[in-house]
């Protein structure tokens, strides 16, 4: 090939961007054709999320603009070949099927032998599969014995036959698990019966993913042993990498039918964002850093406790929704989060607890996430009275749910929970990795672009950090010497714990990290524990 050649091919090769629809059509095109975001995410080799933004207002560039343009041309093609043959098919009339005044249309029965003639295959007047069962299956739409598959779904022909699931009932298969007789091509959109495809409700849960989050853990799990031969090191080190995306996989699974929209990219304030390439922002965490001075006279056993799923039990928090908006001297509002610029009270505890915004050098004024303040006030209220109120100057909040994650934290404290159960190192290791790497790159990071949202980072973070504070205020408060108080998950005290903490794995209990003795110039490590 010739340099020219070379540059011709080049110049073919460049030309205009694929016309999109709007974003509203894009999202309209895809529900139309009952299709999920990840169905047509998976089939773009993209995630949910990134598939939800170009649905909100992003446009995709490059080759994958190409893809998602020429798919969304199909549906719209597709769906409106599909809109005029009903009409044509509604409209069509009286005298195109002849019946003898005074006498029904006769049905032609399943098994008449005009029909089925190919394996049991019939066809009905949609061009739809219809197979018949030599067993019953549950009916999709139902979850009650039906004796056909239609499109390679079990189902009743007629909505009369189709009967609300009861207590008890059957359950339905998981639709959109591939069977012998329906394609595994993601974005095939084969309809159902026109009597189950006029049915705006249950019609649609055919083709909708049901696996359900844990399922979706399970299924990578089984798959990665799977890929690796049951080489417990390897698959778990696969499943490690690729934490990211399974977890922003899993979080779309888990939002599906959600009262809120998660809005992965909105505008930030420059206190959010890194001043330098290797720095930070100005938001201050209040990480715990503190060892206690002065024990009490003579030698003690100390205990270094484990705080277990520190972060998957900090992911319930107050995270805003929408764009933080900025305020100026206003009181402390419970239905919104974000950060704020506060003037810390004095903390005159120092020498039995640990300051509940952490170890800072220099005084003043001091940007602090909304799991600080709430603690902050907490402490300073007639309870406890532990502190002055902190003076709040400005803020960045917008409305809160403390809910918006919950799902999530639940399918992976499941999934957590069932693996310590049976011994599932694999899965374990896994889930921990998920919601660990979920929590650190959702900021500026260049291993999760799908998600930036770094006042959720800090918010999780100052939760998690405001938990083992409380932990360690609990413990004061029931007479245990609280000797340390480090990060997320390390607490060391004084005194027979279990009668305050349950010992054990799950995310409500702690665990025996190490044992030591300590004293006035004692500090000898038994090296108890895990």
């Amino acid at each position: 090939m010739s340099d020219f050649d070379a540059i011709d091919s080049l110049l073919d090769a460049v030309g205009p961007e694929a016309e999109l629809p709007p974003c509203p059509v894009r999202r309209e095109l895809r529900e139309r054709a009952r299709l999920s975001k990840a169905q047509v995410a998976r089939a773009l080799g993209v995630s949910p999320s990134t598939l939800g933004g170009w649905e909100s207002g992003r446009d995709p560039a490059g080759e994958v603009r190409t893809k998602y343009a020429y798919l969304l041309d199909g549906l719209n093609a597709k769906l409106a070949t599909e809109t005029e043959s009903a009409t044509e098919t509604e409209a069509a009339p009286a005298a195109e099927q002849p019946v003898t005044s005074g006498t029904a249309p006769t049905a032609t029965p399943l098994s008449s032998p005009d029909l089925g003639q190919d394996e049991g295959i019939d066809r009905d007047g949609d061009g739809d599969d219809v197979e018949l069962l030599a067993a019953p299956e549950p009916c999709v739409l139902c979850g009650h014995p039906a004796g056909q598959r239609v499109a390679g779904f079990a189902q009743h022909l007629t909505p009369a036959d189709c009967r609300p699931t009861a207590a008890g009932a059957p359950a339905a298969p998981p639709a959109g698990q591939p069977t012998a007789h329906t394609s595994k091509t993601p974005l095939r959109t084969t309809r159902p019966a026109r009597e189950a495809q006029r049915s705006k409700g249950p019609a649609r849960h055919a083709f909708q993913e049901t696996s359900g989050p844990v399922g979706l853990i399970r299924e990578a799990v089984q798959g990665a042993l799977a890929e690796h031969r049951g080489d417990v090191d390897a698959a778990t080190a696969a499943l490690v990498r690729r934490a990211i995306p399974d977890a922003m996989r899993l979080l779309d699974e888990t939002r599906k039918g959600a009262r809120y929209d998660v809005i992965a990219h909105p505008w930030i304030p420059d206190i959010l964002k890194k001043q330098t390439a290797r720095g930070a922002d100005q938001i201050w965490e209040a990480r715990p850093k503190w060892t206690r001075h002065e024990l009490p006279p003579g030698r003690h056993q100390v205990t270094a406790l484990d705080i277990n799923g520190a972060y998957l039990s900090a992911l319930k928090t107050h995270l805003p929704l929408g764009r933080l908006e900025h305020s100026t001297g206003l009181a402390h509002d419970r239905r919104r989060s974000g950060v704020h610029l506060i003037t810390p009270p004095e903390w005159e505890h120092e020498a039995v607890l640990p300051n509940p915004i952490g170890q800072r050098d220099e005084p003043g004024p001091l940007w602090v996430t909304e799991p600080t303040l709430r603690l902050l006030l907490r402490l300073s209220g007639p309870r406890h009275q532990l502190c002055e109120p902190p003076q709040i100057h400005e803020s960045y909040t917008s409305g809160a749910t403390e809910n918006l994650l919950e799902k999530f934290r639940i399918a992976l404290k499941d999934a957590r929970d069932t693996a310590i159960e049976q011994g599932d190192t694999v899965t374990l290791e896994y889930v921990k990795a998920m919601y660990s790497k979920f929590v650190s790159t959702m900021g500026e990071s260049n291993y999760n672009r799908e998600l930036y949202r770094p006042d959720w980072m800090h918010l999780i973070r100052s939760q998690a950090f405001a938990n083992l504070w409380l932990k360690a205020l609990k413990a004061h408060d029931e007479g245990l010497a609280v000797v340390r108080a480090m990060g997320t998950d390390e607490l060391h005290v004084i005194g027979d714990w279990r009668r305050v903490f349950a010992e054990g794995r799950a995310v409500t209990e702690v665990k025996v990290k190490d044992t030591y003795t300590a004293g006035t110039d004692t500090a000898e490590h038994t090296g108890e524990g895990e």
